[in-house]
């Protein structure tokens, strides 16, 4: 067998190859931060406190030439005459002369609550506000409203109080924790309108102080990040899906089954080809709320075939040759990464599968709280797994620093050329790791930045770096996995009979057979010398 191309690769070439690599990746940071605006932008709507006399379920609008009557002011006398459950909180998304786009792909409503201190009337300890919330939406000003959503829902309301209670402190304002309320997958409609109520009986909305005004931050993704990143995807996809089929291709040309190691190599391709689908282009023209979804379901399968990667590349390079080629030898790592993968799935089947039927759900809030249950498992699944990981480089770095001492009694010619392989698959190994190292890197500065930068004339979006950074960075190094370690035909094979054994062929390897690389079989204990 000829190898794969990492170790028949010259250094020159290797290097240039690399230098590419670099290149691309300098420009996907670019991308983000020079062309793309902010991924996402936040608005905040003050709630309109609209007069609904009759309690019916008539939309109500907090402006135009339909408005509603309005109370500006709960301090106001017309509104001391009103029953808390004549008010209704409307809320038109977006703000007059401006229209939403499906370029926004989803919506996120967060409520912000501001209640002001009453001796009376104060907030009791882990209480519980319940709001009859309604989504309507339409297409044009002249249309009527279509109602899209209605739920009742439950949020606990946190609130402190940073003065002493006392009468001489009666007006000041709790500072109150933001509430998540909404996550709407898709964009499809031009205009939105919520309608929230707070009902009002002997056991409902007791305690919670005295509202006197409810703002709604809505969240969206950014239209030009929406075209920056489906652009991306677009060029990516044809990019790593050719490179798959090559790789599958150049496999198929040997004159052996292929390996466990190229099997997941393959795999590996086709999950980061699932995950550059740029779907989003098809979900411009309809309302798919199932978007969020199916992109988390995209990243999971990555996820947890990259992980099994990550295993079953240490561990080929780790065991004896006659313990290689086994998807069993790796069942309790293996067996980690799909349970953890089955229970953040199920999970968020939980969260965003829900939320199909009715955006106002969280899991989070649910009287179960089966999320603490899930982020607890697969938290400890990670661990366990990382852990092993760990241990399986150490070892796999220990194998062939103990190999290295057997090259000074080989012929030179041999020696030199195992001394690059190894240097090679040392270097591939080392890289991994910091493609690790620099998404947890990135994703630091993400959270501690400001979300941009300002150098000279120029505005650097950090966080569209990141996110372009981090994405062109992991399909690059897809891209380096299947193209280095392709079989490599630089030398054909004068007899292929010479290598092959007669009898049947079973999956697990025999020791003495050829491998998918060089570093494959001398790294093994009972490698061929």
């Amino acid at each position: 067998m000829a190898g794969a191309i990492i170790e028949k690769m010259s250094t020159k070439k290797l290097v240039l190859f690399v230098f590419f690599i670099l290149l691309f990746q300098i420009f996907s940071i670019l991308v983000g931060a020079l062309i793309s605006p902010s991924p996402t932008t936040a608005i905040s709507y003050l709630a309109t406190k609209c007069i609904n006399f009759h309690r019916t379920r008539a939309w109500l609008m907090p402006w135009g030439s339909n408005r509603c009557q309005q109370v500006h002011s709960f301090d106001d006398p017309l509104a001391k005459t009103l029953d808390a459950n004549d008010i209704v909180f409307a809320v038109h998304v977006p703000l007059p002369n401006t229209e939403m786009s499906p370029w926004f792909q989803y919506m996120l409503a967060v409520l912000q609550f501001d209640i002001a201190f009453k001796m009376i009337n104060q907030i009791e300890d882990d209480v519980v506000i319940t709001i009859d919330a309604r989504l309507a939406y339409r297409d044009d000003m002249a249309s009527e409203w279509t109602t899209k959503f209605h739920s009742v829902e439950q949020r606990p309301l946190r609130c402190t109080f940073a003065v002493s209670k006392t009468y001489e402190n009666e007006g000041r304002f709790y500072h109150c924790d933001p509430i998540p309320f909404m996550e709407l997958g898709s964009v499809a409609h031009k205009y939105f309108l919520m309608n929230l109520r707070l009902p009002v009986n002997d056991t409902m909305n007791v305690g919670i102080g005295e509202i006197k005004d409810i703002h709604v931050v809505g969240i969206h993704q950014n239209g030009g990040f929406t075209k920056v990143w489906i652009s991306m995807k677009t060029v990516f996809s044809p990019w790593i899906s050719v490179a798959t089929v090559w790789y599958w291709y150049r496999i198929r040309l040997l004159a052996r089954p292929p390996v466990l190691l190229e099997k997941v190599i393959f795999a590996l391709g086709l999950s980061m080809a699932f995950l550059d689908m740029p779907v989003e282009w098809l979900s411009m023209g309809f309302e798919w709320t199932w978007m969020l979804l199916f992109e988390d379901a995209q990243q999971g399968a990555l996820y947890s075939v990259l992980f099994c990667f990550w295993i079953i590349f240490c561990g080929e390079h780790l065991m004896d040759q006659c313990q290689r080629n086994l998807l069993s030898a790796y069942w309790w790592q293996v067996g980690l990464v799909v349970f953890g993968s089955c229970v953040l799935l199920i999970f968020d089947l939980s969260e965003r599968g829900i939320r199909l039927s009715n955006p106002f759900y969280s899991v989070f809030f649910s009287y179960l709280k089966p999320h603490i249950t899930f982020i607890i498992v697969a938290g400890i699944s990670v661990c366990l797994y990382f852990f092993s990981l760990c241990r399986m480089v150490h070892c796999v770095f220990r194998t062939i620093s103990g190999k290295m001492q057997q090259l000074p009694t080989m012929p030179e010619t041999r020696r030199l050329r195992y001394k690059g392989i190894i240097f090679r698959f040392k270097f591939l190994m080392l890289a991994t790791l910091t493609c690790a190292a620099l998404t947890i890197i990135f994703f630091i500065l993400n959270q501690v930045s400001e979300g941009h930068w300002h150098w000279g004339d120029y505005t650097l979006q950090v966080h569209s770096a990141f996110l372009t950074g981090i994405y062109g960075m992991w399909n690059l190094y897809v891209f380096t996995i299947i193209f280095l370690y392709a079989p490599s035909h630089k030398h054909n094979r004068k007899k292929s009979g010479d290598t092959q054994h007669t009898g049947s062929q079973e999956t697990q390897l025999t020791c003495g057979e050829q491998g998918p690389t060089e570093v494959y079989r001398i790294t093994g204990k009972v490698a061929e010398e």
